[in-house]
């Protein structure tokens, strides 16, 4: 079933800040029946830079102004996670699809919103989680669900980071960092990511708890996170994040653990895993990442939207994360 009208996806893009700039919004007119017709942005002069650099041919700095543009078809919400819902009540009331950057939204009441105004409106609404449809992420499902290390007993997060001087001398324009703006700090941006990820590979988690702490106090938000989960389908997990830690303990690594054997890999890294069995040799998976990271997501919004196929990240699985990450930090309900 087609969920536009037209035979063709004419996006129109509410904050064209660093994430447009290569990672999501050029793409849009590189998929086939796909254009990217409009962006808008406050900053007049930032706004018109960037559709002439990026050969748009329309701008606004009105949000409104935007989603009513009869071209405009569909929505692609680029702002930081406070706008979500406001900008998803405006693309559903104007009755236009929305795809939203993650987090899908400060808190999993926020996204219960935002669900309901689409559901209501008869509108899709799908969330920027594109390493689900990456190719070396989408193989190792393959792998798991194909039994290559044999049931799925747990999973591990290992996520370590130092604070950076650049994050404190610039603290008062990192929103990242903003529990008011962002939901939570470095764990919210980047948690999010493997949180989702593991939704893709075992669906949803139905148990999680854990403690958060701001050992440094560098900034507003909690810099550590700790806690475990239950899936589903009764694959356990744990995670560790700590985000002012020392060089030398810097680790990006999700391990998946099966009865014959393991797969390891960066969530941030390159398009590459390890796949280990008992007896057996080590092998590497290596696959290049493609320019616009978010490129093969787009395309499933893009065919989804023409009935053409489905997209892996809507906002019923973007929700589910949030409702994780909740827990996980012990702020249910905060906004």
């Amino acid at each position: 079933m087609k969920k536009i009208k037209g035979d063709t996806v004419n996006w129109g893009v509410l904050g064209v800040g660093n994430v447009c700039e290569v990672k999501s919004a050029p793409a849009m007119n590189l998929i086939p029946n796909s254009r990217l017709v409009a962006v808008m942005r406050r900053s007049e002069e930032k706004v018109k830079d960037y559709a002439e650099r990026h050969h748009v041919p329309k701008w606004y700095t009105s949000a409104d102004e935007l989603v009513n543009d009869p071209e405009v078809n569909a929505i692609y919400i680029a702002t930081p996670p406070n706008a979500h819902l406001e900008l998803t009540k405006l693309g559903a009331k104007a009755g236009k699809p929305v795809y939203v950057e993650k987090p899908m939204a400060r808190s999993f009441t926020e996204c219960r919103e935002m669900i309901a105004v689409c559901e209501a409106a008869g509108v899709s609404l799908y969330v920027a989680y594109y390493r689900r449809a990456l190719p070396h992420f989408v193989k190792i499902k393959e792998l798991l669900d194909g039994g290559s290390i044999g049931e799925i007993r747990t999973v591990h997060i290992n996520l370590k980071q130092i604070l950076t001087p650049d994050v404190v001398v610039h603290l008062e324009n990192n929103w990242r960092v903003d529990p008011m703006i962002a939901g939570g700090g470095y764990f919210f941006d980047l948690a999010s990511h493997q949180l989702d990820l593991l939704d893709f590979f075992f669906g949803p988690i139905l148990k999680a708890q854990g403690f958060a702490s701001n050992q440094a106090k560098a900034y507003k938000a909690e810099d550590i996170v700790c806690g475990s989960f239950v899936f589903e389908s009764g694959v356990v997990g744990t995670g560790n994040w700590c985000f002012t830690t020392c060089k030398v303990s810097e680790i990006d690594e999700i391990t998946i653990y099966g009865s014959k054997g393991k797969i390891s890999f960066e969530t941030f890294g390159k398009g590459e895993f390890v796949l280990e069995r008992d007896e057996l040799e080590t092998m590497l998976f290596q696959v290049d990442l493609p320019h616009h990271i978010q490129q093969p997501l787009i395309n499933t919004v893009v065919d989804d939207l023409l009935g053409q196929g489905e997209c892996p990240s809507t906002g019923i699985s973007g929700a589910r994360t949030n409702w994780v990450m909740d827990r996980l930090v012990g702020r249910e309900g905060r906004f």
